[in-house]
């Protein structure tokens, strides 16, 4: 499945999210059943922490206010909209849509009579899930309309004819309301096999009654409102998925759809398509069709390999974005069609004031990454490392040096890699842990820094003396041979470094680096290696405590007391299906999370404990932060941050308002990773509330 697409499956992937309230209840009968425990009301407003960047993300839809044409509405994918005041040079969230996280706002419309009320609707990625909301204050406060909910909706009009209808593509067919959302009807024929997963949708501008639906497979139109409809499959290749469709609003039989065979052009209200020339067809979506208001012949095609542009409509095209910009919507300032913004995925929003013929990145206030790792400067606490993952060349890593007020993109040399561990040694050396290697931060740029150096003097290419004769033999053998690799590759999940030696937690096994990372030995710690676990999976956790070193596995854990020479297997948690994360405290004890909740040890193992009465499981993070003298825990089902004092196992927390991870302590305020808002931030400097009902001050 392509980023960013519906779902295409009858098939329900249950995504797991326990909600704040749930947590609430838990908490206020904690305080009955356990004593000594007395609850505390949690904080439940979602963006009290606010969101920093770094700016840039995936970006959806647009909708502009007909009566002030600065004010830009955006929409995201993950139920976050967004508002801009200056013709979209500069962004603010506005409000989000529901309780979930995962809704993708790929349609928007402001009232034509009523630019206060907006409309949105919205699907769930790999969930046949959404509906549709209604915004009555200029978007600052959302209801969702009980008649589409559970309706995956992947698109929404609202007719230029007639203010009060709307008309709802979704995975089951066409919806209409004709009281402004407040009911709705399906008005395409109920359990058809042709009209459903309707992707998108046009109203005649003059006649409310004519509709084109765009499924799938090929187009479909109405010109009763519904009461009948025929297929608009003359000069279309056959099976075609209809992404986006465009009638002009000033002669309404000209209408342009986009299908995954190309581009079509109708002079006729769609009852015969051509094929326009000049854009290639191979693998290419187009998402968004727009006519220049001014000019008719003039059309934009937001493509997955780009924008598209003709002048001559339709005869020629010219790309005028680099081929790996994937558009998914396009606006024309009507005031001034120079004016051209783009939504697209990985690069946030896109402005050009030529026309579309050069663009400029448009995103201050727009933070939508996925953060991976956060490291604070060990030296600078003002300096902050930024992981992300999923935007290619626009990702990979970005520094702040003001506490995050302002971000920087250093990803030079990286290659488009995802960046899922940032690390650094004592003397300042700075590691990254990519999707395909290690890299280490030159001052200027990233250098691979993954060489393996073969182990014994028989090099790759010496046949062995003799044959391996026994399983063992065979094992060994291709352990060294794997070990003279050139490269360590694969996913980089861990990184950790005591005492000089560097390690890394890869899908190969565990590396040892004793030069910074110049060259590794190993793996050190493999499937193959004397005393390790066989076919368990990846090692995804590496923690260090002078020559203690603890590396894990989904189901296991081993540790090394001598600088990760010889290892030996930790008996595994009573009660822990699997490991997530490790930490270690500077005394010793290993910690351990996972689904089950948090489990910890200071006898290597042999003794393991539950931390008790801790309100949250499904931890995603463990990390010892050595200014507050806690360990941090975070959960992915959670909006809640916990520092919990390893002597008398009681804690305090935080609610950040989104789930997080990697938590750091700029010495100011804390920071966090979020899964799709970039690195969220306390406004202040806040107080904590004590597992035990105490408060007390965050900042000791």
């Amino acid at each position: 499945m392509l980023r960013g697409e519906p779902y295409r499956s009858s098939a329900a992937q249950v995504r797991g999210d326990m909600k704040l309230t749930r947590l609430t209840l838990f908490l206020a009968v904690l305080a009955v059943t356990v004593p000594g425990v007395q609850a505390q009301p949690v904080p439940v407003t979602p963006g009290a922490w606010t969101a920093i960047g770094p700016d840039g993300g995936d970006a959806r839809r647009f909708a502009v206010d007909p009566l002030d044409p600065q004010r830009i509405y955006l929409g995201t994918t993950n139920s976050w909209i967004y508002v801009s005041n200056n013709a979209g040079a500069s962004w603010r969230r506005l409000a989000k849509l529901g309780a979930q996280d995962n809704l993708v706002v790929d349609s928007l419309a402001v009232d034509r009579s009523d630019p206060k009320t907006l409309f949105a609707g919205v699907w769930v990625m790999d969930h046949p899930d959404g509906g549709v909301f209604i915004s009555h204050d200029s978007g600052r406060t959302w209801s969702e309309e009980p008649g589409m909910h559970g309706q995956a909706v992947l698109s929404l009009k609202q007719a230029r004819g007639n203010a009060k209808e709307l008309v709802a593509g979704t995975l089951r067919g066409v919806y209409r309301s004709l009281d402004k959302g407040a009911h709705w009807e399906e008005i395409s024929p109920p359990g058809s096999a042709e009209i459903h997963e309707v992707e998108s949708l046009a109203i005649d501008p003059y006649d409310a009654g004519i509709i084109y639906a765009g499924t799938w497979h090929l187009p479909w139109k109405t010109m009763d409102g519904g009461k009948t409809w025929k297929s608009m499959s003359t000069g279309l290749i056959v099976d075609s998925d209809i992404f986006s469709m465009y009638v002009d609003p000033e002669s309404p039989r000209l209408m342009y759809l986009s299908a995954c065979s190309g581009i079509y052009r109708s002079d006729d209200f769609g009852d015969d398509f051509r094929k326009v020339n000049g854009i290639p067809s191979a693998a290419r979506r187009t998402r968004a069709i727009v006519m220049d208001p001014a000019e008719s012949d003039t059309v934009y095609a937001g493509t997955t390999e780009g924008l598209y542009k003709t002048t001559n409509g339709g005869k020629t095209w010219q790309r005028t974005t680099p081929g790996d910009v994937i558009v998914n919507d396009v606006y024309v300032d009507p005031g001034n069609p120079q004016h051209v913004l783009l939504a697209t995925d990985r690069s946030g929003v896109l402005a050009s004031d030529d026309g579309g013929m050069t663009w400029e990145p448009s995103n201050i206030g727009y933070s939508q990454r996925q953060v991976a790792a956060l490291l604070t400067d060990a030296k600078d606490p003002g300096t902050i490392y930024a992981g992300v993952i999923n935007d290619k060349r626009f990702g990979g890593v970005f520094v702040t040096t003001d506490y995050g007020r302002s971000w920087k993109q250093v990803s030079d040399g990286l290659g488009g890699r995802d960046v899922f561990e940032l690390a650094q040694g004592a003397d300042g050396t700075l590691m990254a842990g990519t999707d395909n290697g290690v890299f280490r931060w030159s001052g200027t740029g990233w250098t691979a820094a993954d060489s393996v150096a073969p182990t014994g003097t028989q090099k790759k290419s010496d046949p062995p003396k003799r044959a391996p004769r026994t399983w063992r033999e065979r094992q060994e053998w291709r352990r060294r041979q794997h070990a003279s690799s050139v490269q360590i590759e694969g996913r980089v999940t861990a990184l950790a470094t005591a005492d000089g030696t560097w390690y890394a937690a890869t899908a190969q096994g565990v590396f040892r680096s004793a030069d910074d990372g110049t060259t590794w030995q190993g793996p050190v710690l493999g499937a193959a290696s004397p005393g390790s676990f066989s076919g368990l999976g990846d090692y995804i956790a590496i923690v260090t405590r002078g020559s203690t070193v603890y590396a894990a596995r989904r189901t296991g854990i081993m540790v090394s007391t001598d600088d990760g020479v010889t290892w030996a297997p930790v008996v595994f948690p009573a009660g822990l299906s699997a490991v997530t994360t490790l930490a270690v405290t500077p005394e010793g004890t290993l910690w351990a999370g996972g689904r089950e909740g948090v489990f910890y040890t200071s006898t290597r193992g042999f003794m393991w404990k539950r931390l008790q009465r801790l309100p949250v499981v499904a931890i995603n993070d463990l990390r010892w932060d050595p200014a507050m003298g806690r360990m941090i825990v975070t959960s992915n089902e959670s909006t809640l941050i916990f520092a919990v004092d390893p002597q008398s196992r009681t804690w305090k927390w935080w609610n950040a308002g989104w789930p997080v991870h990697d938590v750091a302590w700029t010495g100011r305020r804390m920071l966090a990773a979020s899964q799709f808002s970039g690195v969220v931030a306390q406004p202040q400097p806040e107080e904590a509330s004590d597992g035990g009902g105490v408060t007390q001050n965050a900042q000791r």
